[in-house]
C-alpha cells in the first residue's frame, strides 16, 4: 500500500507584492499621503498587529478594493518600547529605562514601513506604484522586496 504525505506548506500559496518604504513620518501621515497619491482608502484597523511572543505591536492600515480584488496593507516595521535596564553598575543598582526597538521583519531593520499588496488577478503595476512613491517628498526611498526570500515571512500573514 502506498503511503501519501501532505505537507501543510503546500496549501499556503498567497501571492502578494511587498514594497519597503524608508521615511521619518508617523504612520497616519504616511497613510494619508499614500491615499492621496495612489488613490487608496487606507484606514487604521481597530487592533494593531500584535506579536505576543515578541510582546510588540505594529500599526496596520488596510483597504480592501473589492472591485479590483486587491487588498492593500500598510504595516509598520518598527516598534519602540520602554523597558527596565538589566544591568547594575558597582555597588548601586540603577532603575534606568531603556528604549528597545523591535522589527516585524528583522532582515530589514532600516525599513520603516511595508506595503503589502495582495492581488488575486495580478493586475497591479509595481513600477507605476514605485514611481508615484518616489514623487512623495517625505519618502526617502522605496523598493520591492521578494517575500519568498524572507526568513520571517510568516510575520506578514494577517
Amino acid at each position: 500500500m502506498a503511503l501519501h504525505k501532505l505537507l501543510v506548506d503546500d496549501f499556503y500559496d498567497d501571492t502578494y507584492k511587498l514594497i519597503a518604504i524608508h521615511c521619518g513620518l508617523e504612520d497616519y501621515r504616511l497613510a494619508y499621503l499614500l491615499n492621496q497619491s495612489l488613490g487608496l482608502r487606507l484606514q487604521r484597523k481597530t487592533e494593531d498587529l500584535d506579536m505576543q511572543y515578541l510582546k510588540a505591536s505594529y500599526s496596520i492600515f488596510e483597504w480592501n478594493n473589492v472591485s479590483q480584488y486587491v487588498t492593500w496593507n500598510l504595516v509598520s516595521n518598527v516598534c519602540k518600547k520602554e523597558e527596565d535596564s538589566l544591568y547594575s553598575t558597582g555597588l548601586f543598582q540603577t532603575n534606568e529605562k531603556v528604549i528597545k526597538t523591535l522589527n516585524l521583519v528583522p532582515e530589514y531593520k532600516k525599513v520603516d514601513y511595508f506595503i503589502k499588496i495582495s492581488d488575486e488577478i495580478q493586475n497591479v503595476n509595481e513600477k507605476l506604484i514605485l514611481n508615484k512613491l518616489q514623487n512623495i517628498p517625505h519618502i526617502i526611498t522605496s523598493y520591492t522586496v521578494n517575500p519568498t526570500k524572507l526568513k520571517s515571512k510568516d510575520h506578514l500573514i494577517f
